[in-house]
């Protein structure tokens, strides 16, 4: 049996605590840092700060079991550890560069803090090189002889599954400069049982940007499919499934929808279109896949805008408003464009989500916002009653369990236009509703 490590995590957003407490969850000892005294606390009693399935339960085991703990002493909780993981966030810049400010703060506090040898071990996704100048700065600005070294363990979760990604993710990847380094690491991720692969840093960083982009590539590609289907009588669907049977393009990323969100492929693309463009090199492709997705957001939109006379004055029901199910993140999410193109045209937003209603209220309190209004609503079916018109942007299984009759009951005008493809084509005309998706 593997030794338990003492690890230090900072961050603890999706990244940060969700390693922190698989870390946990597998025997070693785990301390997860974060600025704010409230949220700390908040773990402390084992309530996750973000929603995410099974964390607030393997939160409260590993609390109990006095292998998590949570602390705003960064110092005390860099001292002695043998390895310090950054899951630090990375936003995108107005250029699409990434933001390494967050990265180079916890850097100098682990440099200042340190009193013995040990790991840095950045879980952050940051352009190739950045393990490279973390390492520098750290030597930099260390105040004992101590040896510090770093290396790259990028992310592969999703959001919505984060927890089951990294506990039986496919792989995981390292990138280290020397052999004590990774044999440090491969310690660490033992007892995950899980293949490893082990590259050099600068290898690593790439592996994550190369794997989300050809992910968002993929759904972009289906999406600009999609939408030549439509023009030329053919089905999306079932054009997907068959190409799904060819194993060289497999089954997954193939539903086209209206665009991909979420914390990593729009900030991963931009990221390494800037980088290429450091180069002196164009990524078309990237480029492409960035385009199509710009687009694809307000699709259903300027769909309706063709059918519709006005939205002034009309009742909109928007089902769905996290960027996918499973998780309460509105980065990147097409509600968030969509609302407020409806808002400045004077719709009367009714509003649901299962889990990302109180998030979304950040950006659209509840109430008169623009020459329009939104409210939001405990049901599905609330949202529909009396509307004219339904969007719907999130295929929560509240939503995919609404029958077509629920539409045509509720609706004072049976309109669906719905981005996610979540309900069959005839079965919605044969239920008297006017219905309208991507692809079909």
């Amino acid at each position: 049996m593997v030794k338990p490590m003492k690890i230090a995590v900072a961050g603890t957003g999706y990244v940060g605590l969700v390693a922190g407490v698989c870390f946990a969850e597998k025997g070693h000892d785990v301390t997860c840092v974060d600025v704010d005294e409230a949220k700390v606390k908040r773990m402390e009693a084992g309530e996750s700060p973000i929603y995410e399935e099974g964390l607030e339960e393997l939160m409260q085991k590993n609390n109990a079991a006095g292998r998590l703990h949570y602390t705003t002493d960064y110092a005390g909780a860099y001292r002695d550890k043998d390895a310090i993981f950054i899951g630090v966030g990375t936003p995108e810049q107005p250029d699409g560069s990434a933001n390494l400010n967050y990265i180079a703060t916890v850097s100098r506090q682990i440099a200042e803090s340190v009193e013995r040898d040990c790991l840095v071990v950045v879980k952050s996704t940051v352009p190739v090189g950045t393990n490279d100048k973390v390492e520098q700065f750290i030597h930099d600005f260390l105040v004992r002889d101590v040896k510090v070294e770093v290396a790259s363990n990028p992310e592969f979760l999703a959001q919505g599954s984060a927890v089951r990604d990294t506990l039986h993710a496919a792989r995981i990847i390292i990138g280290t400069e020397s052999r004590e380094a990774e044999a440090l690491l491969k310690k660490i991720y033992e007892p995950f049982g899980l293949p490893i692969v082990s590259v050099n840093r600068r290898s690593a960083e790439m592996i994550k940007y190369a794997s989300n982009d050809f992910l968002a590539l993929k759904i972009s590609y289906m999406n600009d499919i999609a939408n030549l289907c439509e023009l030329v009588g053919a089905d999306i669907d079932a054009v997907a499934e068959g190409m799904s049977y060819d194993a060289r393009i497999g089954a997954n990323f193939l539903k086209a929808g209206i665009g991909y969100g979420g914390s990593c492929f729009p900030k991963d693309t931009k990221a390494l279109k800037y980088l290429a463009g450091q180069y002196g090199y164009q990524l078309k492709t990237v480029e492409a896949a960035v385009d199509v997705n710009a687009v694809q957001k307000t699709r259903l939109y300027q769909k309706a805008c063709k059918r519709m006379i006005t939205f002034d004055g009309l009742k909109v029901a928007v089902l769905g408003l996290a960027f996918k199910p499973g998780t309460d993140d509105l980065r990147e999410a097409p509600s968030l464009d969509n609302v407020e193109l409806l808002l400045e045209n004077g719709a009367q937003i009714m509003a649901y989500d299962p889990v990302a209603a109180q998030n979304f209220q950040r950006f659209y309190p509840a109430g008169a916002s623009g020459k329009g209004s939104i409210t939001y609503v405990e049901t599905p079916e609330e949202a529909l009653q009396d509307a004219n018109i339904c969007f719907i942007f999130t295929e929560w299984e509240q939503i995919r369990g609404l029958s077509p009759e629920t539409f045509k009951e509720r609706m004072r005008i049976p309109l669906v236009y719905d981005g996610r493809n979540v309900y069959d084509v005839q079965r919605m005309k044969e239920a008297g509703i006017e219905y309208y998706s991507i692809g079909r």
